[in-house]
């Protein structure tokens, strides 16, 4: 016992403890990371997409990913990021880019969709990710109220109340999310393109993702109850149209009292 005291009291021990700990601890993330990762990658594809897809890839992605899309200095490795990336930057045109920039633009799109479906089987091909969801999720028949409040607590900083978008720092910006097809909404949701966060199912469940999905798509099929929205942008335009148009009536105002009065 004496012995087994001694041990317990040397210098290195609590260290040795800290590292067992840390080690264990890592040990269960990666763990339960590649579970849900496996889980997520639910798509199957054939083999001839996938093969289709790599010739895609090598002719219109590698100088940018790399030949085995593990990244370049230019461009970031595709490995793992699943088919539900490739399908939201390539079906949104945002890939591949334009020019250099702080973030992808939307332009026209490049690829049919076949030609994304085979890229993103490529890719799904090279590790587990996250996948192109089902119509269930996508079929706006969510609860419009949770997804606003879930909506307002994790997205509405960025994007705006009203889903209209905002500005960010350095050039950045959160785009409008009013005419996005729901399937690229819930892959961005899932992937966190640009500066947006990854939001896991542990995050926000598919089912919450789905409410969020049908609040937007009701707000934006609903016209504004409160007439001009005033491009939906809040105080600042509405503040300024005020400002603008009071002062515009003091001075019209004035100069009638003037004229009256000379």
């Amino acid at each position: 016992m004496k012995a087994l005291s001694l041990k317990r009291r040397h210098p290195l021990a609590a260290i040795a403890l800290l590292l067992l700990g840390l080690l264990f601890t890592g040990g269960l993330y990666a763990a339960a990371s590649t579970a849900n990762q496996a889980k997520a990658e639910t798509q199957s594809y054939s083999a001839s997409d996938a093969a289709e897809g790599k010739k895609l890839f090598v002719a219109n992605c590698s100088t940018c990913h790399g030949m085995g899309a593990a990244g370049t200095k230019d461009g970031p490795s595709l490995v793992g990021v699943g088919a539900a990336a490739v399908d939201f930057q390539v079906g949104t045109g945002r890939m591949p880019m334009q020019m250099n920039g702080p973030q992808a633009q939307i332009k026209p799109k490049q690829f049919n969709e076949e030609q994304t479906r085979q890229l993103a089987a490529y890719v799904a091909s090279l590790a587990p990710g996250p996948s192109v969801p089902d119509a269930h999720i996508l079929d706006e028949k969510g609860d419009a109220a949770k997804g606003g409040e879930l909506f307002r607590v994790n997205c509405a900083m960025c994007h705006n109340a009203a889903a209209a978008g905002g500005a960010l720092t350095r050039g950045k910006f959160a785009p409008t999310l009013h005419g996005v097809e729901s399937k690229h909404i819930y892959e961005a949701m899932v992937t966190g393109p640009q500066n947006m966060p990854v939001f896991s199912d542990a995050n926000i469940s598919p089912e919450g993702k789905r409410d969020i999905i049908t609040f937007l798509k009701t707000i934006e099929n609903n016209p504004s109850p409160g007439g001009a929205d005033l491009g939906a942008l809040g105080p600042v335009s509405e503040g300024l149209f005020v400002w603008t148009a009071g002062l515009a009536v003091i001075i019209g105002f004035t100069i009638w009292l003037t004229s009256r009065s000379s």
